[in-house]
């Protein structure tokens, strides 16, 4: 679906569709994965499965401000790839300052949702702190 939408203009619906369902996805995977093998209950396997949906949409978020305020040495890849593709990026349909917003606002929701853990999430919630300030 991402490959498809390049070139394409999509609505603010469709790209939280297609964020949600790639980074956010393999993020919250992981996030649940990891809670399964630590033999979470129900009620903390939600629990983190909100927090890994959160940190992954927020993830990809920053990673498409990145395109195109990041410094390509310290990123790994070329700065400003997805506007050269035409990528159905967060700025390109909500803006700088929306996708700011939004993914500050998941951050938050994120690490909200670790508060039923009592100080068990402290870790989670640094990792969101860090997807938020990440400049790579």
């Amino acid at each position: 679906m991402d490959i498809q939408a390049e070139g394409h203009e999509i609505d603010p619906p469709t790209l939280l569709y297609l964020h949600t369902h790639k980074t956010g996805a393999l993020i919250r995977a992981a996030v649940r994965a990891g809670a399964i093998a630590g033999g979470a209950r129900e009620e903390p396997l939600q629990t983190l499965t909100r927090y890994g949906e959160r940190v992954g949409l927020a993830f990809q978020i920053v990673d498409d401000i990145l395109d195109i305020e990041g410094v390509s040495a310290e990123m790994g890849k070329s700065a400003g790839s997805d506007l050269r593709r035409k990528k159905a990026t967060y700025p390109a349909v909500m803006g700088m300052e929306e996708s700011r917003r939004q993914a500050a606002h998941l951050l938050q929701e994120a690490k909200e949702a670790l508060r039923p853990l009592d100080g068990k999430g402290a870790t989670l919630a640094a990792l969101a702190d860090f997807v938020g300030q990440r400049r790579h």
